[in-house]
C-alpha cells in the first residue's frame, strides 16, 4: 500500500499545480491554463470507467489478475502520458502536450480506482484504519515527488528532463504490483453485454441506495461531498496567496512541499491510529471542525506578510489537520461499499468527497478580487456549518462498523 499510494500521489501534482507552472514559464496566455486544469477532472469523473475495472480482465494484463493487472495497465499508460509531455513541450505544441497531459491524467485516476478497491479487498474491515495511513503516507511521499521534487528537478535541469526523471519513479510501484498478491474475487469471464451492463453500471447503484435506503443514501452522499468544501474552496487560491503574502518559489517548495508534507504524514498517521481506537462518527466531527479551523490560520500569514514564522504555523496546522482527517474519510467511505462492486462505488464517493468543492472553489478568485483574502479565509470556514447539520441529521442512523469503539 505505501508503493501503490506512491504511485497514486505521483502523477496529481504533476497534471495540476506543477502543470500550471510549466505552462506559464513557457508563456501560455493564463486563459489556457485555466482550461487546461480541466483535465484534473478525470479525477472527478472516474466513477463512469469505475464499473469496466471492476467487472473486466484486460488482455494480456489480465494474467496478473483482475486488480493486478489493470494497475500494470494503468501505470504503463501513465509512463507513456507523461513521456509524452517531455518528448511534446508545450511550446512545441500544446494541443499534443495537453493530449499527453490527459493521458496521464486518467492514467492516474485509473489507478486510484484500483489502489482503493485493492485496499478494500486485501485486509478486514478492521485493518483498514492502518491501511489507509500506510497508503496515504505513500501518496504524501509521491506529491513531494510531484511537487517539490519536479520543482528542484526542473530548476537544475528543465521540465522536460525533471519529467523523464519523475517518470522513473514508476519503477518502484511496478515492481511492487509484481510481487504483490492479488486478492481474492469472484470475477466472470465472459458475459452477455447485456448482463455486464446491468451488473457493472446498474447493480452497483442499486446495492448502495437498496443497503442503505433512499434517504440514508442521499443523506451518506452528500456528506461526502460537503466533507472536504472548506479545503477544497481555499486550495485553489492558495498558491497565488502565497505569492501575494511575498514568498519565493523556493520558500514556497520548501516549506508547503516539503515541510508541509512532512507535517501532513504526521497527522495522518495519528488519524490511522485514530480510526483503530475511537468511534467513527465523533472521530467525524473532529476532523470536519478541524480542517475548518485551520483555514483561519491564514490570517495569522495575511497579518505578516513575508514572515516564514508565520508561514510554517499555518501550515504546520494546516496540513495536519488535513493530514488527520485523510485516514478517517478513507476509513469511513471504506465502510460504506460492498465488496462486491467496491471500485464503482468507491470511486462515486471518493468523487464526490472533491467535486463541489473544486466546482465552488472555481468562484474563490473572485471572492478574492471583490473582498480580499481574509474573506476567503473566514467564508470556507464557515462553509463547514452544512456538513455539521447533515452530520447531526445522520448521527443515529450513520453505519459504525462493528470495530469502533467509543471510549
Amino acid at each position: 500500500m505505501l508503493f501503490f499510494g506512491l504511485a497514486s500521489g505521483l502523477p496529481f501534482l504533476l497534471v495540476g499545480n506543477t502543470l500550471s507552472a510549466w505552462l506559464r514559464e513557457s508563456g501560455v496566455d493564463y486563459g489556457a491554463i485555466g482550461i487546461a486544469s480541466y483535465v484534473t477532472f478525470a479525477y472527478n469523473f472516474k466513477f463512469l470507467w469505475s464499473p469496466a475495472v471492476d467487472r473486466f480482465k484486460l488482455p494480456l494484463f489480465g494474467r496478473l489478475g483482475l486488480r493486478r493487472g489493470w494497475m500494470m495497465f494503468a501505470l504503463v499508460l501513465l509512463a507513456a502520458g507523461l513521456l509524452g509531455m517531455a518528448a511534446m513541450p508545450p511550446t512545441a505544441s500544446l494541443l499534443r502536450f495537453m493530449a499527453m497531459t490527459l493521458v496521464a491524467a486518467l492514467a492516474g485516476a485509473t489507478i486510484d480506482i484500483v489502489v482503493d478497491a485493492y485496499r478494500v479487498e486485501i485486509a478486514p474491515q478492521e485493518a483498514q484504519g492502518a491501511l489507509a495511513a500506510t497508503y496515504t503516507l505513500g501518496y504524501r511521499l509521491g506529491l513531494i515527488a510531484g511537487g517539490a521534487g519536479i520543482l528542484l528537478l526542473a530548476d537544475a535541469l528543465g521540465w522536460q528532463a525533471g519529467y523523464l526523471a519523475i517518470c522513473g519513479l514508476l519503477i518502484i510501484p511496478i515492481v511492487a504490483v509484481l510481487v504483490a498478491r492479488e486478492p481474492e474475487h469472484r470475477v466472470r469471464e465472459r458475459v452477455p453485454l447485456r448482463v455486464a451492463v446491468q451488473e457493472g453500471f446498474v447493480e452497483p447503484f442499486r446495492d448502495f441506495l437498496s443497503r442503505y435506503g433512499l434517504g440514508l443514501a442521499l443523506g451518506l452522499l452528500l456528506f461526502v461531498a460537503l466533507f472536504r468544501l472548506p479545503d477544497q474552496m481555499l486550495g485553489v487560491m492558495a498558491y497565488p496567496f502565497y505569492q501575494d503574502a511575498g514568498f519565493s518559489k523556493t520558500q514556497i517548495a520548501e516549506v508547503s512541499k516539503v515541510y508541509g508534507v512532512i507535517i501532513g504524514i504526521a497527522g495522518a498517521l495519528l488519524g490511522g491510529w485514530a480510526v483503530t481506537r475511537f468511534e467513527m462518527r465523533r472521530l467525524l466531527a473532529i476532523s470536519a471542525v478541524g480542517v475548518a479551523l485551520s483555514n483561519m490560520l491564514y490570517l495569522i500569514m495575511a497579518n505578516h506578510p513575508g514572515q516564514t514564522w508565520a508561514f510554517v504555523a499555518t501550515l504546520s496546522g494546516d496540513n495536519f489537520a488535513q493530514g488527520f482527517a485523510g485516514p478517517v474519510l478513507v476509513a469511513f467511505m471504506s465502510g460504506l461499499v460492498n465488496r462486491s462492486f467496491t471500485a464503482t462505488q468507491y470511486a462515486l464517493l471518493s468523487a464526490l468527497a472533491n467535486l463541489p468543492g473544486k466546482l465552488l472553489g472555481g468562484f474563490s478568485g473572485f471572492l478574492v478580487k471583490s473582498d480580499g483574502y481574509p474573506s476567503l479565509f473566514v467564508v470556507s470556514t464557515i462553509s463547514i456549518v452544512p456538513t455539521l447539520i447533515v452530520l447531526a441529521v445522520l448521527w443515529r442512523r450513520m453505519p459504525v462498523p462493528a470495530h469502533s469503539r467509543t471510549d
